[in-house]
C-alpha cells in the first residue's frame, strides 16, 4: 500500500498525474483511517491510502516514512510511478515459491481435515494417497510426522500467522 499526499509542487511539468478519475465506485471507500483507493493499470492493482478525500486535478507524492514497512512501499511506489508512466511495473516485491505455495495448500487441507474431527491417518490417506500409508507401524511412519506438522502449521496460519505471508522473509544485513 502506498500512502500518497498532496504533493507541495504545483507544477505540472513534473510528471504525470495519478489516474484518480478511473478510480470505479468500489476501488475507493473511505475508512476511519483515510481514504483506501485501488488502481488498476495495466493489468496491475496498486493500493493507495489517501489522509483525505482524492481529488482530481490535484497532484500527489507518496509519503514513505523510515519504518519498518519502508523498503516494501518504496517498492510499491516505484512500480505505480513505472505505471502512470507507461512502462511495465515490474516484477512484485516477493513472490512465493511453488514449493512454499505446495506447503501453505496442505497445511490447509490438513487443518480443515483436522478440525473436521478426522484423525491423522485419515488427513495423510487423503493427502498423500492410501497406497503410501502402512498397515502397519503407523506410529513411527515419516507421512505421520508430515501430517501432523502439517496440521500444526495450518493451526498456526489460523491463529494469526498468515499476516507472516504478506511480509518478505527477514533477510540479513
Amino acid at each position: 500500500m502506498v500512502p500518497v499526499v498532496r504533493s507541495a509542487s504545483v507544477s505540472h511539468a513534473a510528471g504525470p498525474m495519478l489516474p484518480l478519475a478511473e478510480l470505479a465506485s468500489g476501488s475507493i471507500r473511505h475508512a476511519p483511517d483515510g481514504w483506501h483507493a485501488v488502481l488498476r493499470i495495466q493489468g496491475a492493482q496498486h493500493h493507495l491510502w489517501l489522509k483525505e478525500a482524492p481529488q482530481l486535478g490535484v497532484s500527489y507524492a507518496a509519503e514513505l516514512p523510515f519504518d519498518p514497512d519502508f523498503e516494501i512501499r518504496a517498492h510499491s511506489s516505484h512500480r505505480l510511478w513505472r505505471a502512470i508512466n507507461g512502462r511495465p511495473p515490474g516484477p512484485p516485491f516477493h513472490q512465493l515459491s511453488a514449493q512454499r505455495r505446495e506447503r501453505l495448500a496442505l497445511a490447509l487441507r490438513a487443518l480443515d481435515g483436522r478440525m473436521d474431527g478426522a484423525s491423522y491417518r485419515a488427513i495423510a490417506e487423503v493427502l498423500f494417497g492410501r497406497k503410501r500409508i502402512p498397515e502397519r507401524a503407523w506410529k513411527t511412519h515419516e507421512l505421520r510426522s508430515r501430517t501432523i506438522r502439517l496440521v500444526q502449521a495450518g493451526l498456526a496460519l489460523m491463529r494469526g500467522g498468515y499476516r507472516a505471508l504478506l511480509r518478505p522473509p527477514h533477510r540479513k544485513e
